[in-house]
């Protein structure tokens, strides 16, 4: 979800009171606190379509809309400051900025340190399957052995690595295993979704990569990178694995030439109720 945090709203409490009659007013001398007459946004310049430099290297994007938006309805002079995203509670709490706005979802364990407004839009994930593939529901995912690849046609190991895993897929479509491979794509960019599906689409086709229309995987979008937040994706490409249960039990960061053989020891073992093998282990003969 997306939010603004409280202390703008702080700041227009702040500046109603200095404008509003009370009957309990101090003496003229009494100096009253100034009110806010600015307030510093701190955004990701780099997260289009909520927050980017457009072609004259002006900072545009949804988020900044409705930030000036909501500036002007209460008064206030808006600044809008690009920081390090990754820093962006110390940012905060270091008050060299006012205001966190641009794709920051609200969790319980931000709420121990940021003062939430109320969410003014909700992020939906969703699954994108052939005609053909029994997945109709979120509901026909139980029991499977997930596994998302977070990678991005920009990303050089992941064009690399993207073959392996339309061999793996193959390899399932064959032995009809109870596992489904969702590669979710990570760009952004251009700023326009059906021009980003166009571009993963038409990456997909000059690689001969075909991993839509099978039972055994999916493609799918996150241009917000909502899912690859959740999941702390750092770097591409990313592999995660879920158990039947939605249980993340094992991630592989960067590309691999075996990338495929680890993968599928631990679909086996997992479909089998079985340990994971271990990390780097290797068979004896």
């Amino acid at each position: 979800m997306k939010k603004l945090t409280a202390v703008l709203l702080a700041s227009a409490t702040a500046l109603l009171t200095a404008c509003g009659p009370s009957d309990n007013a101090p003496a003229a001398s009494a100096q009253a606190p100034a009110a806010a007459k600015k307030v510093v946004v701190g955004l990701d310049d780099n997260f289009p379509p909520m927050g980017f430099r457009d072609a004259n290297n002006q900072i545009v994007g949804f988020d900044i809309d409705m930030a000036k938006e909501a500036s002007k309805r209460l008064g206030l002079e808006v600044e809008f400051k690009p920081i390090d995203w990754s820093a962006k509670e110390a940012e905060l709490n270091g008050k060299r900025v006012d205001v966190l706005w641009n794709g920051l979802t609200i969790t319980e364990e931000r709420k121990k340190n940021i003062s939430f407004t109320a969410p003014y839009m909700a992020n939906h994930q969703i699954i994108i399957v052939g005609s053909a593939s029994p997945i109709k529901t979120k509901a026909d995912l139980a029991g499977k052995v997930v596994i998302i690849d977070f990678w991005a046609t920009w990303c050089g190991p992941c064009l690399v690595e993207l073959p392996e895993i339309q061999k793996l897929v193959d390899e399932l479509e064959k032995d009809k295993k109870n596992v489904l491979v969702v590669a979710l794509s990570q760009d952004n960019e251009p700023a326009e979704l059906a021009e980003v599906r166009g571009l993963v689409e038409k990456t997909l086709k000059e690689k001969e990569l075909n991993l839509v229309g099978k039972t055994a995987s999916a493609v799918g979008l996150d241009p917000s990178n909502a899912v690859g937040e959740k999941f702390q994706v750092e770097g591409l490409p990313t592999l995660v694995v879920l158990d039947g249960e939605g249980v993340i039990r094992s991630a592989h960061i960067g590309f691999s030439p075996d990338i495929r053989e680890k993968l599928t020891a631990e679909i086996d073992a997992l479909l089998a109720g079985k340990p994971l093998p271990a990390p780097g282990a290797e068979e004896k003969e």
